[in-house]
């Protein structure tokens, strides 16, 4: 090919996948591709260290539910392979059968993978549809001029120059002797092949080592261990092969771990002896991309209002909800069909808070949802609220929302409390006679005044104090749970608990308790009042109620 002169202000463009994969192949030293076959086993691949990833027919097909006979059609691998890319930034060499037919399948194939960052394909020398190498014996092998002629028709049409075309030779593997398969390489090299791949069945590496040693370094030449996995690596790398490719070893992981759990909680019908042995949603996020979805989101989405900041103190088990949160906290208590903290996620989410900061206590790992923080009080089985708050210090700084994890609001509760003046304000329900109070401690409220139902009457109202038994003249509404601070009441809140922990009761101490040291302090504590439309979810009675309140 000849080479194009450019200006010499015009920069070299950055070298792609499709180079990389030249490079490797190249390469004085052996190389490693190892096989992945969806988006997620390649991010695997690409952070265990590979520099590329095989994507394998057979492990393709398999993770489809289908055999590896060409039954997924060229256009259902292209649409895993897409993904397989735009998840990975290492070249990925396909596994393309005979090339899904003749030459004309093969340069359509080859114009597509070069529009989704493949870097090259490997073709084998065989019949359309394909069988699998491994099965049967004696399989027809293609004709050489034609299998020639779909090489060049490949190289003609790929649209990046650095585009690699591997000829896969079964010869071996048919049992047509040596001759043939140097006959077929040598062939498929003068026809454009970038490298040879030459394959083998058999339990020792001495078929691949003759092929070597006769054709010397006329081309790059790709093995395929699988059969004779145990001949050391170093005697590959010694006789000069230039890329060994782990070729399935990925998806059969896989599925022995996929096996070994579905038969153990099918056996056992439940998860308690599984959990600690396989990775934990979070991982999954990771390896998906949530944290960079997060800082778009802060960067794309707009903040809608005041307090586009939340934090939910969500640590506690819920011991009267008896077994239900043998396995969970009670945050993660399932209410119509999903968990109780991801409904209350959505109803921040809808008013434009998005940076929300959990803290986890009992069963931390259960809450994984993605797009939230957390931090975690592993101390929650004795300590209370305001220790719980303390570990999240370091996210109550600006206007922020304050809210109990098991707890559910309407929009509109949310909306009041946001646009109240004040520095610390609380969600007051002004009909907390009208609730249920079985044995359940509440968070009572005396006010400046009495709530009043006219709706000009807008002036302010202020806690005058804040208790769980205080007297039935004094009370005025109970707390829902719900609280807006400013960026000056952040600071205030974060210092009473730094006083609280240096006098040594912070442990014990409860969001009541520090609101009563605001108080005493000076600090001014508003009161939105509501009128219903909130609960908190404590028993199985409250389970059944927060149903019907969806």
């Amino acid at each position: 090919m000849t080479a194009r002169t450019q200006p010499a202000s015009t920069p070299e463009p950055a070298p792609g996948k499709a180079a990389g994969l030249r490079a490797l192949l190249e390469s004085p030293h052996l190389e490693f591709l190892m096989e992945a076959h969806d988006g997620i086993s390649a991010k695997i691949v690409e952070r265990a260290g590979f520099k590329g990833i095989w994507a394998s027919g057979l492990s393709m097909s398999a993770a489809l539910g289908v055999r590896d006979n060409n039954e997924a059609s060229w256009t259902q691998v292209l649409e895993v392979l897409e993904f397989m890319a735009d998840a990975t930034t290492i070249p990925i060499l396909v596994d393309g059968d005979t090339g899904w037919g003749n030459f004309n399948n093969l340069r359509r194939a080859v114009q597509k993978l070069c529009q989704r960052g493949i870097a090259g394909i490997c073709i084998e020398d065989k019949l359309f549809p394909k069988t699998n190498s491994f099965i049967g014996d004696g399989q027809p092998l293609a004709d050489i001029d034609e299998f020639c002629g779909k090489i060049k028709a490949g190289k003609d049409s790929q649209t990046d120059p650095d585009f690699q075309i591997v000829a896969r030779v079964e010869a071996l593997i048919a049992g047509w002797g040596m001759d043939e398969a140097l006959k077929r390489a040598e062939a498929y090299h003068a026809a454009g092949a970038d490298a040879i791949l030459i394959h083998s069945r058999q339990s020792t590496a001495d078929e691949v080592l003759a092929f070597k040693a006769l054709w010397g370094n006329r081309a790059p030449v790709v093995i395929v261990p699988t059969m004779y996995y145990a001949t050391p690596t170093r005697v590959f790398r010694d006789a000069g092969f230039s890329v060994s490719i782990w070729a399935n070893q990925t998806l059969r992981a896989a599925i022995t771990g996929m096996q070994e759990i579905c038969h153990q909680i099918q056996r056992d019908e439940s998860l308690a002896d599984v959990e600690d042995r396989i990775v934990t949603v979070r991982d999954i996020f990771a390896l998906s991309g949530d944290k960079e979805l997060a800082e778009a989101e802060a960067r794309y989405l707009p903040a809608v209002g005041k307090g586009s900041r939340a934090i939910v103190l969500a640590a506690s088990r819920g011991a009267k909800l008896g077994n239900l949160t043998a396995d969970r906290p009670k945050c993660m208590i399932d209410v119509r069909g999903r968990p109780l903290l991801q409904r209350q996620i959505d109803t921040f989410h809808a008013a434009g808070i998005r940076d929300i900061t959990v803290v986890r206590g009992y069963r931390k790992e259960m809450i994984n949802f993605p797009a939230i923080h957390t931090v975690d009080n592993d101390l929650y089985a004795t300590t209370s609220e305001a220790a719980s708050l303390a570990c999240a210090r370091e996210a109550l700084t600006g206007e922020c929302i304050l809210a109990f994890g098991d707890t559910l609001f309407r929009h509109h509760v949310l909306d009041q409390v946001r646009e109240a003046e004040g520095d610390i304000v609380l969600g007051v329900d002004a009909l907390w006679r009208d609730r249920q109070t079985a044995d359940r401690t509440r968070d009572l409220v005396g006010c400046s005044r009495p709530f009043s139902a006219d709706y000009l009457d807008d002036d302010p109202v202020m806690v005058r104090e804040i208790g769980h038994d205080l007297a039935d003249g004094g009370t005025h509404g109970e707390w829902i749970g719900l609280a807006k601070l400013s960026a000056r009441g952040a600071e205030r809140l974060a210092r009473v608990l730094a006083d609280l922990q240096a006098e040594g009761r912070l442990a014990s101490a409860n969001m009541v308790d520090v609101f009563t040291r605001l108080l005493a302090e000076g600090e001014t504590v508003s009161v939105v009042y509501v009128t219903g439309h909130w609960m908190d979810v404590d028993d199985a009675f409250d389970l059944v109620k927060a149903g019907e309140f969806l």
